[in-house]
């Protein structure tokens, strides 16, 4: 395959299985061929939970995994899209009336979203119409991003289509008061000091008891009904205790765990992987006792992954069910596999029967593209 741009590559359609029959369901579901194909990988955070929105990096991977459709371009404005997965059923719209019921997660709101979000950004009016069939290999409501490479499917395929390129989306940020929104990693830069000093700082200013909303009130000042309307966010209206002290020190803790993955994989000594196994492990223990975020599933999962030979394991994805990654080993992977499934799914009343694709090996994919058949 020969690469046309860094999103653009050429590939033969008839060597491809999985394009192959993409585009032969594609013909019997609109009666044409596609005119090209976009795939956007689904990913799977190493380290680095619920740390992104505080201002913090974190390390994602792509995964093998992926969401591919199939597009053809229409002189109309109709937009049909159809699923290769029979449980998805087809929709059409006009693509210049773009409307998104937000409160019904539908398959092909992801689409809709990825579509005006192109829309929107370049002042876009008058959008041909196209054909698309999407298919997906990566397990859905996993915290492996699935909903997200369905977005980033369509709105490539939406610049694809208009011909812009990528590179013109400009990223943005813009800082914001404190009595707006105030990140964790705002604080950090203020102060400018270490993430292992920000630990000691929250140490000496928050108490490991849970906070009341009048204690809050009366740290920074506020009333009740400024607390509610400036920093509270709707679903945390009626929370009652607040555990800042716990909370902090996941955050800081595991923004320097990712500092730490980052360095050993820079320097990458002998005993590497054992390192960044433990780094997981210490990020699945925040992420359990600090964040709350885990579940009984999810840490029995942990430990069995840990059991059969993973270096490192930790929930992945939000928290509060999802998946684990596990750092495994090439020449344990089958043992792993095998008795992970048998310990973990195969259960007496077969009720955690695993799902096709539930329990997979990955090595990191590479990132969306446009295909174009040579």
């Amino acid at each position: 395959m020969a690469t046309e741009s860094p999103a653009t590559r050429r590939v033969q359609v008839a060597e491809h299985p999985r394009l192959l029959k993409l585009k032969e369901m594609f013909n019997s579901k609109f009666g044409s061929i596609p005119k090209f194909y976009v795939r956007a990988p689904g990913r799977v955070n190493i380290i680095g939970e619920h740390i992104d929105y505080c201002g913090y990096s974190v390390l994602p991977m792509a995964v093998e995994q992926d969401v591919l459709i199939a597009v053809e371009p229409v002189k109309t404005y109709a937009l049909q899209l159809a699923n290769t997965n029979p449980l998805y059923p087809d929709f059409s719209t006009s693509a210049n009336n773009i409307q998104i019921d937000k409160t019904k997660p539908l398959w092909h709101n992801y689409f809709l979203c990825g579509l005006k979000g192109i829309q929107e950004h370049f002042g876009l009016s008058n959008l041909t119409g196209m054909n698309c069939l999407v298919d997906g290999n990566i397990p859905p409501s996993s915290g492996l991003s699935s909903s997200s490479a369905l977005v980033c499917c369509a709105g490539l395929v939406t610049l694809t289509v208009l011909g812009r390129n990528l590179s013109k989306l400009l990223a943005k940020y813009k800082s914001l008061q404190w009595d707006k929104v105030l990140r964790l990693e705002e604080v950090q830069a203020k102060l400018g000091i270490s993430l292992e000093e920000m630990l000691l700082v929250t140490e000496d200013a928050l108490h490991p008891e849970p906070y009341n909303p009048e204690e809050i009130c009366r740290c920074l000042g506020i009333s009740l009904e400024e607390l509610r309307t400036q920093i509270l966010s709707p679903n945390t209206q009626d929370v009652l205790i607040f555990k800042l002290y716990q909370r902090a020190k996941h955050v800081y803790s595991e923004a320097a765990r990712v500092l730490q993955f980052k360095k050993i994989c820079e320097e990458a000594p002998e005993n590497m992987v054992q390192l960044l196994g433990e780094l997981m492990n210490q990020s699945h223990m925040s992420c359990r006792d600090m964040y709350e975020c885990s579940c009984p599933e999810l840490d029995q999962l942990v430990d069995i992954c840990r059991k059969f030979g993973a270096q490192g394991s930790r929930l992945t994805g939000a928290g509060w069910g999802g998946c684990t990654v596990s750092m495994v080993p090439a020449d344990k992977l089958p043992s792993f596999l095998a008795n992970v499934h048998k310990a973990y799914y195969q259960r007496s009343d077969g009720s955690l029967a695993p799902e096709k694709q539930s329990l997979f090996a990955t090595k990191p994919g590479g990132g969306a593209l446009v295909l174009l058949e040579a």
